[in-house]
């Protein structure tokens, strides 16, 4: 499938994990793509990996949670491609402590990370969505539909992504923009895999996260993003897909 060829992708989060994958599987369906993260060596791998691909790369250093940052990052991409088609949010951080002892700081930085930074850059990118008639997706999780216990401020801050999308296919929607939400769970990332798990936590509420068959690459998150950023998701609008292996169902 060539679904984007002639579009110009931009992606937060690139570096690794479900936003290398994103690129990956954009580039493969003729994407140009600006790649961003702050993360400078994983992001340069995942430019290499697409233009092996055959995609023409920018990859841009960025802190979402700095608007400068976001405008400078923005504006990058539409200079070098001209033009802005879709834009698939990743960026984020998780923290995981008992809430009667998250530090104020740390609720801070997981809701700037993930909620301000997705919508600075929907800020940023809306302007040139709409010239185009573009899509944004945006990543959510589980944690936004179900209890995610430690979870307090990664998942306010994913709950919030959910109203965020919602707002911006309602008001939207009638000038051509698409907007919709993935709701990973159960997938096999580096963040996932580095989480430090607090003392004394209570392991059977861990397991009511469990997928009903086993955990998967993120991969299988890249595939429905593109179907949701692509022409194929044009009736798709205000959307939330849980892509957790049948774990909320």
């Amino acid at each position: 499938m060539r679904r984007f060829e002639g579009k110009v992708a931009f992606v937060t989060g690139a570096s690794a994990g479900i936003g290398r994958a994103t690129a990956e599987r954009l580039a493969s369906e003729g994407a140009s793509l600006a790649c961003v993260d702050l993360a400078l060596e994983g992001l340069e791998e995942t430019g290499k990996r697409c233009a092996a691909l055959g995609a023409a790369v920018e990859t841009i250093r960025c802190d979402v949670s700095d608007a400068a940052s976001v405008e400078a990052a923005v504006g990058a991409c539409v200079g070098r491609f001209g033009h802005l088609d879709v834009v698939v949010n990743i960026a984020g951080i998780l923290s995981l402590e008992h809430t009667h002892e998250l530090p104020i700081e740390r609720w801070n930085q997981v809701l700037a990370v993930n909620l301000t930074g997705t919508f600075l850059v929907c800020r940023a990118a809306l302007p040139h969505l709409l010239e185009r008639g573009g899509a944004i997706v945006n990543t959510s999780s589980t944690s936004a539909l179900a209890g995610m216990p430690y979870a307090a401020a990664y998942g306010a801050s994913k709950a919030g992504i959910l109203a965020l999308t919602r707002t911006l296919a309602v008001e939207y929607a009638k000038k051509g923009l698409r907007a919709n939400a993935v709701c990973p769970g159960s997938i096999k990332t580096a963040m996932g895999s580095r989480a430090h798990l607090p003392e004394g936590i209570d392991f059977a509420l861990l397991q009511r996260a469990m997928p009903l068959d086993k955990a998967r690459g993120p991969e299988v998150v890249a595939a429905v993003i593109a179907l949701l950023a692509s022409d194929d998701g044009a009736h798709v609008n205000g959307e939330s897909v849980r892509v957790d292996g049948g774990t909320l169902a």
